[in-house]
């Protein structure tokens, strides 16, 4: 059992940086003065999804849910 929970917990080192990093990778929100004028309708606005800044949306949101998962499952046996 102690062998699993040093497992989780190295996984759970190497989620919290690679977490890191793709944040620092995504662009922010903020379209900047395009946005009033509607110059934000692209070709690349409108599939956002399917561009880099879309995976790295998804790639953040499946490293945070597995984050959660682990320090959940580390934090039962504390009790």
């Amino acid at each position: 059992m102690e062998v699993l929970k040093i497992v989780l917990m190295v996984v759970l080192a190497i989620i919290s940086i690679v977490l890191t990093v793709v944040v620092l990778m995504q662009e922010g929100k903020s379209a900047g003065l395009g946005a009033i004028s509607g110059a934000a309708d692209t070709y690349w606005g409108k599939n956002k999804g399917r561009s880099m800044e879309g995976r790295l949306v998804m790639a953040t949101k499946i490293m945070v849910a597995l984050f959660l998962v682990i320090a959940a499952v580390l934090n039962i046996g504390s009790f």
